[in-house]
């Protein structure tokens, strides 16, 4: 257990470097959502309760959205793009066990989410009054959240990468799942005012969890009752972020397929 440690962290010390060699990869997954972020935040300028306004509460959604987009999408599409390129076929051949290769995924995963999350962070207080958490507690579940969050949808986004035919069509494939669930998870729109089916089948998915759980950490305690539960339930929002771990990971380890065949 502790050679095949070893060998996921050396791969994830060499992914990321190859990550941050693709500038314009870089560029796009830490700008991207800065810049939605200052399109929306421009446009919507509403208060939705006293001391809360849109963008407080959009800077919060991309966060937890940010971690899907580094982990989720970027790894269903990435990887069946290595396995049309027989990349990750040639790693077959050397002492590497897919856990090892998960653990490196897991690792440029979680680089690149934390550099996204401090500048969406200092954007966000910087341009959109974007609270800090003032309590110990809070930050605690900024803690929490942030790891669960990165490894769900780390394994998720492996367990998925089966799914799409050939690294050409992933991005057709993935895209669309990931921003349909953004708009359902109460990202762009407020989550209490969408219909109640998309509020039924967002809360399936681990995002919607995420922004809420992320609403609890930036937003007063008070906006809690604007919530369809009027509660953070960041009980339930462990429970379910932790089942689809569990449940990530297992499919990871019964479909990763090493080359298409």
């Amino acid at each position: 257990m502790r050679e095949i440690i070893r060998i996921g962290l050396l791969r994830g010390a060499l992914e990321t470097k190859q990550f941050m060699r693709q500038r314009e990869s870089v560029v796009f997954t830490l700008a991207f959502p800065v810049i939605l972020l200052f399109i929306f935040g421009s446009v919507f300028k509403d208060n939705l309760a006293p001391g809360v306004t849109f963008s407080q509460y959009f800077v919060a959604g991309m966060i937890a959205s940010g971690l899907v987009n580094t982990g989720f999408q970027q790894l269903a599409i990435m990887i069946p793009m290595e396995r049309d390129f027989g990349t990750i076929k040639r790693l077959r051949g050397t002492p590497m066990s897919p856990v090892s290769y998960f653990i490196g995924k897991s690792i440029v995963v979680t680089v690149t989410m934390l550099a996204q999350t401090v500048i969406l962070l200092a954007v966000g207080a910087i341009f959109f009054k974007l609270n800090m958490p003032s309590s110990s507690s809070k930050w605690l579940t900024f803690l929490w959240l942030i790891v669960l969050g990165s490894i769900c949808s780390t394994v998720l986004g492996i367990a998925f990468s089966s799914v799409p035919k050939s690294g050409r069509g992933a991005s057709a494939v993935v895209s669309p799942i990931v921003i349909i669930l953004q708009f359902f998870s109460g990202v762009f729109f407020v989550f209490s005012s969408l219909p109640h089916w998309m509020q039924q089948f967002a809360a399936i998915f681990p995002l919607k969890w995420l922004t809420q759980g992320m609403r609890s950490v930036f937003l007063p305690d008070t906006f809690a009752v604007k919530e369809v539960a009027k509660s953070w339930e960041g009980g339930r929002t462990l429970a379910i972020l932790s089942a689809w771990i569990i449940a990530g990971t297992l499919i990871s380890l019964r479909t990763f397929k090493w080359s298409e065949k």
